[in-house]
């Protein structure tokens, strides 16, 4: 199998990797910094890389076509940061998160969809806090539920080209990324496990993979709540 992956020097991404690499998967791995993906095609002799800034619109490469058409597409590559101040609002930060997190999953559609073999499926890697309108998350939250919509309309419309679709949504994973964040995170799992469960639900062809499960049921509760009550509880995060 052809396995194509974006954000894979770190994090889940790179757990994808080398999970698929060892099962013997041909993977193409993406990342913006030439040494590590150095260091992770070095570890695994079925890794190859693509380095490229995901922003960078007008450069997307393409695979080498010698290898085959992609069986497997995981739009993994992520940012996230906060909105400290929400009336003096950060447009320049506002717009880097919905550039890198939505805007560029619409230019790697663009430049690798036709690339996928029928029967092949694309992965899209949201976020469960898509779910709830949480305290500082205007740019990250915002845009994972865009990428969520996305993902749902993309299944519809891809069906008839036999091109598969499924939604991630993870909880708190121990990354770089959650390595910077100064708040508890409930549930937090390892890159490790969110790799394996999402390995897991790709292989039985599932739509949606939520996890951890505990966690995503408690946010799609809360989720329930009158807009009203759920702010007022919100406001004790803050």
């Amino acid at each position: 199998m052809n396995v194509m992956i974006t954000g894979a020097t770190s994090g889940i991404g790179q757990q994808l990797a080398l999970a698929y690499a060892k099962a013997g998967d041909k993977v193409l791995a993406c990342g913006r910094s030439q040494a590590k993906l150095a260091t992770l095609t070095a570890s695994q002799p079925n890794i190859s890389g693509l380095c490229f800034d995901l922003l960078q619109y007008d450069s997307y490469p393409q695979p080498d076509p010698s290898q085959g058409p992609l069986d497997l597409l995981i739009l993994n590559a992520g940012d996230c940061e906060y909105i400290d101040d929400a009336l003096n609002f950060d447009a320049e930060r506002f717009d880097k998160i919905i550039n890198i997190n939505l805007i560029s999953i619409g230019y790697a559609l663009q430049a690798w969809l036709p690339l996928m073999a029928p029967g092949g499926r694309l992965v899209l890697i949201s976020s469960s806090a898509q779910l709830l309108a949480l305290p500082r998350a205007e740019a990250y939250g915002a845009s994972k539920a865009g990428l969520s919509y996305l993902a749902r309309v993309l299944a519809i419309d891809l069906a008839k080209h036999d091109i598969a679709v499924t939604l991630v949504h993870p909880g708190f994973v121990q990354t770089p990324l959650t390595d910077r964040n100064t708040f508890a995170m409930p549930m937090i799992i390892s890159a490790e496990s969110a790799a394996e469960t999402i390995i897991r639900g790709i292989a039985k062809g599932k739509s949606e993979i939520r996890f951890p499960r505990l966690f995503v049921f408690m946010m799609r509760l809360l989720a329930l709540l009158p807009f009203p009550l759920w702010r007022r509880l919100a406001l004790r995060m803050v």
